[in-house]
């Protein structure tokens, strides 16, 4: 097995500087380091480790610990080498009489207040204490109870008399994957460090004073568990002894070797070092390299990955006849004959088009591309659709009409520049944590923020940060803010004139001028209909116009309405309005769902568009394609998810390949999609679990997880970052070797035998990809595509001297309200979106102790609501629309304004998507799940529906014991 050769990977003690180069010696040795670099970095650079407890380089210097001491010449005394900075000339000594005498003194005072029990302790041989105390040459400890006394110490239960130990604390297991045990603290403040500068939640402190110091996650009565914690694992990772200790470490033992791979959630795409003991994975941690994470991480990548392990995961291929019959367990090869034999039979006797595929956002590049080649060069058709299109569609079309490309426009280091914020339909905190960290820490560092969300979401108020302007816009009037809010810039005088007279089309520019400054478009005439105080909406027009570089991140409360294309299209004309385009710390960014939701959108997983967002009817397009995959391609648009669906309910569309999608229980209307899937003959389901589709299958291929596979992801910033096989399949394939096993049991002769080769036929046939390929991505560590002959390293910044398309395009943005209208019956507004600890339908993250933090999905309801309808804390409420009905319980907040509601969708017990409705965005068909008429009443538990769907889902799921 051969693992990804990992750059230096040294703790320098301090983070790294930029500024003009000084020179000086350590221990002899010239060194050259920027101004601001430590005495302490500058060592680890000339080679030389100085000893350390409370240093790191992921945290600015604290020079607590006193054991980094050096001697500098003409300097008296022994400063820390960690916050004192370099200067040209000087010359440091790390070793001397002086400086170990110093040294170990320290280290004897921090052993003598701590447990001796390094042979059984879970951190032995990943412990810096001990390290350290090697480092330092100590070997013994002078300091021993005085006759007739005690020494105080906090490790010892009770002291040499007898008596309990006041300075003892019992270790803290409430977290279900990290232990805090205050006996092995040393107070280095690194924890505590860590959870504000990296994370920025402010959950720890110090508590008590000098030898009563100790850390505190909260107030007394509070544990990790309750308190603010958000699991991220910064504390953990910091934490130089067994203090805070990963569970799974203490269980296993120490990991041996690791494995850089990226995360499987959602689409920042933080690389991690999958560490194992022999395949066995014992733990997830933040790499320091990656580029999208910085050595960062949140509850899901660090710990959530228990579910490849699950008992509810399948490993064996099942078939049945009849979706009322039990699966029966068979071969691959039975089960693949079987599939390949019912499609081929379809296409015989209901024609060509009578099936088609849906391509996952969970996969990766290597096995997307591989599905819609089965649809277009195997079935013939292009009935191929992902669930990318029902969340973040309208971002390819509105920034591919505006900019000509559909991809955000920045590095996520591109936050650490910029001086205005706006977010607008996204929650980063809870969908997105990682890149939210980095926005709080800009965000403190100074740079103003501007929320546009129904929810008051943390970023509103939170520890040590708060947005500047909060505009709690009416669900469904997106379009219309934006347009105010370009209204007061172009009517103020405040737009970019030298921008938009050098990279925009002057006469779509007039022609917007003209629309955007009519009187109905002023905050004060959009207040009726949005709710939004026209004041503040000025006010933040302005601060964003004035305020210096301005970037925009959006996310699915966007794109999830029937407007969603033209909302993309406003930002794009505020981003052009204020010239914030093609530098550091502006443009607009899309903040992506998934791990792969651009991937499955750059692979061609849409029915009009081959990879690389070209038209299936441009014919020089198709010649390409079938002079490489040896068939001919249909030049007609095929069927999207909702189209396939209907033609099934119609009888014309008869089988369906779905690979690592759920589309019963994530797609709108699930009345529908059921009975789509009820009227099909063919249902492959490829996917790890048993899913809410699998119920209507009648072909289940078990997948394999992002641990058990080679390939690559495409986060939200187009970076292009490797996934690599960190265990064997369990099922014995990687996914895309399934699909090319379905594809050859058809008689398609695909002949791949690594993830490579497919890449390889990706930048041979996507101009975007030109230049990837895994030599590369191993050399680089990732890539931004465009990734070509022009930019052979990739492309951090889009749009930089000019647009894709040439002239940035200014488009009118016109608001028409959505069809789903509040009334008599369904007065209130239901909007959907994600909690932290879990993520989408839920299939992962419920199958790991995540569910500690949320086990069940909750409506949200503001307290004048509740009152007028009888409902208090917890009860069971009926949430009704004219799509269906379904009961859960509430949850009273103000977050939520008066005459909005709230819920989660990752629990299928709830199944919130049958109160959704089919409409959808103008443009691409995205589902408008933001934005839902319904009603809400007492109830006394589950509704009829919701438990005639568990009892037709236990029926489907039964499963023939092997004997039989």
């Amino acid at each position: 097995m051969k693992d990804f050769i990992i750059p230096d990977d040294r703790d320098m003690g301090t983070p790294a500087k930029t500024g003009a180069p000084v020179t000086l010696t350590v221990d002899g040795f010239e060194v050259t380091v920027p101004e601001g670099t430590s005495v302490m970095r500058a060592a680890a650079e000339a080679g030389t480790s100085v000893p350390k407890l409370c240093a790191t380089d992921s945290l600015e210097a604290f020079g607590s610990c006193r054991l980094c001491v050096v001697e500098i010449e003409g300097r008296r005394g022994t400063p820390a080498s960690c916050t004192t900075p370099v200067a040209p000339g000087m010359a440091v000594r790390t070793q001397s009489d002086k400086v170990r005498k110093v040294r170990k003194g320290v280290m004897e005072l921090y052993i003598s207040d701590h447990p001796l029990d390094c042979l059984t302790c879970a951190a032995n041989g990943d412990c810096e204490l001990q390290d350290m105390a090697g480092a330092v040459g100590l070997r013994d400890v002078r300091y021993k109870a005085p006759d007739n006394g005690g020494l105080a110490n906090h490790f010892e239960t009770r002291d040499s008399s007898g008596e309990t130990n006041p300075e003892w604390l019992p270790k803290d297991d409430s977290n279900p994957y990290f232990t805090y045990d205050p006996s092995k603290c040393i107070v280095c403040n690194r924890c505590v460090r860590a959870c504000e500068e990296v994370q920025g939640t402010f959950a720890l402190t110090i508590e008590g004073r000098g030898f009563d110091s100790r850390v505190s996650a909260g107030a007394a009565s509070d544990d990790f568990l309750s308190s603010d914690c958000v699991s991220c694992g910064a504390c953990v990772q910091a934490c130089p002894t067994a203090t805070l200790q990963e569970k799974s470490v203490i269980e296993m033992g120490t990991p041996d070797r690791s494995v850089v791979t990226t995360c499987a959630y959602c689409g920042v795409g933080c690389s991690f070092k999958a560490e194992l003991q022999g395949d066995e994975l014992v733990r997830m941690v933040p790499y320091k390299h990656g580029k999208a994470n910085r050595g960062h991480s949140c509850v899901k990548g660090r710990f959530a990955y228990g579910y490849a392990h699950h008992k509810d995961r399948i490993l064996s291929p099942m078939i049945r006849d009849r979706v009322d019959e039990p699966w029966r367990e068979v071969g691959w090869e039975e089960a693949l004959s079987f599939a390949a034999g019912k499609l081929r039979g379809l296409q015989e006797t209901h024609g060509r088009k009578s099936i088609g595929v849906i391509t996952s956002s969970r996969c990766t590049n290597e096995e997307t591309y591989l599905v819609q080649k089965l649809a277009r060069s195997v079935f013939g058709n292009n009935n191929t659709d992902t669930c990318a299109r029902v969340c973040h569609s309208p971002t390819g079309y509105g920034l591919g009409q505006t900019f000509g490309t559909s991809a955000g426009t920045q590095d996520f280091d591109s936050v650490e520049q910029t001086d205005v914020v706006i977010v607008i339909g996204a929650n980063p905190t809870d969908g997105h944590p990682v890149f939210a960290s980095r926005l709080k820490k800009r965000l403190r560092a100074g740079a103003k923020l501007i929320v546009i969300d129904p929810r008051r979401i943390d970023l509103v108020k939170s520890a040590h940060i708060g947005a500047a302007h909060h505009l709690p816009l009416r669900p469904g009037t997106n379009v219309a803010v934006v347009t105010a809010l370009a209204h007061v810039i172009v009517t103020e005088g405040l737009m970019d004139e030298d921008f938009i007279r050098t990279r925009c089309d002057g006469e779509e520019f007039q022609e917007y001028a003209a629309f955007v400054t009519d009187p109905r478009h002023s905050p004060e005439a959009t207040a009726l209909l949005t709710g939004v105080d026209p004041q503040e909406l000025r006010a933040a027009a302005r601060l964003f116009a004035t305020g210096g570089n301005g970037s925009i991140y959006y996310g699915l409360g966007v794109t999830e309405h029937s407007q969603g294309s033209t909302t993309v299209m406003g930002i794009a004309n505020l981003a052009m309005l204020t010239g914030n385009m093609g530098r550091p710390g502006v443009g607009v960014n899309p903040l992506r769902g998934q791990n792969n939701v651009q991937g499955s959108c750059d692979m061609g997983s849409f029915p009009h568009e081959l990879p690389g967002y070209r038209h299936v009817k441009n014919a020089d397009v198709r010649e390409m394609f079938e002079a490489v995959w040896g068939t001919e391609i249909d030049p007609e648009p095929g069927l999207r998810i909702p189209n396939m669906l209907d033609a099934a309910v119609d009888g014309t569309f008869k089988g369906l390949y779905c690979q690592g999608e759920d589309i019963l229980q994530s797609d709108p209307d699930t009345r529908h999609v059921a009975a789509g899937l009820a009227a099909m003959e063919c249902v492959i389901v490829h996917d790890l679990f048993l899913n809410e589709t699998a119920n209507y299958a009648h072909v289940f291929l078990p997948g394999s997880t992002f641990l058990e596979k080679d390939g690559t992801f495409t986060n939200a910033e187009r970076r292009i970052n490797r996934v690599r096989e960190v265990m064997k399949p369990l099922n014995g394939h990687a996914d895309w070797e399934v699909t090319q096993l379905l594809a050859n049991a058809m008689g398609a002769g695909w002949h791949y035998t690594h993830p490579a080769q497919i890449m390889n036929e990706i930048a041979a046939t996507t101009p975007s990809f030109a230049g990837v390929d895994y030599a590369l991505l191993e050399e680089k560590g990732s890539v931004q595509w465009p990734c070509n002959e022009a930019h052979p390293e990739g492309t951090p910044l889009m749009h930089v001297d000019g647009f894709v398309r040439g002239k940035g395009r200014f488009i009118v943005t016109e608001y028409v309200a959505t069809d789903e209208r509040t009334g008599p019956r369904f007065p209130l507004l239901l909007t959907t979106g994600r909690i932290l600890s879990q993520y989408n339908v839920g299939a992962q993250t419920r199958r790991t102790a995540n569910v500690v933090w949320h086990d069940g999905d909750l409506l949200e309801i503001h307290p004048h609501d509740a009152e007028n309808r009888g409902v208090t804390e917890g009860d069971w409420v009926k949430l009704a629309s004219r799509s269906g009905e379904t009961a859960l319980r509430a949850t009273i907040t103000d977050r939520v304004s008066p005459g909005v509601v709230y819920t989660t969708f990752h629990h299928p017990d709830t199944q919130a998507n049958v109160i959704t409705t089919d409409f959808s965005d103008w443009a691409t068909n995205c589902p408008e799940y933001k934005v839902t008429a319904v009603q809400v009443s007492a109830s006394n538990g589950p509704t009829d529906w919701q438990e005639d769907y568990a009892a037709q889902a236990a029926q489907a799921r039964r499963i023939l014991p092997a004997a039989e």
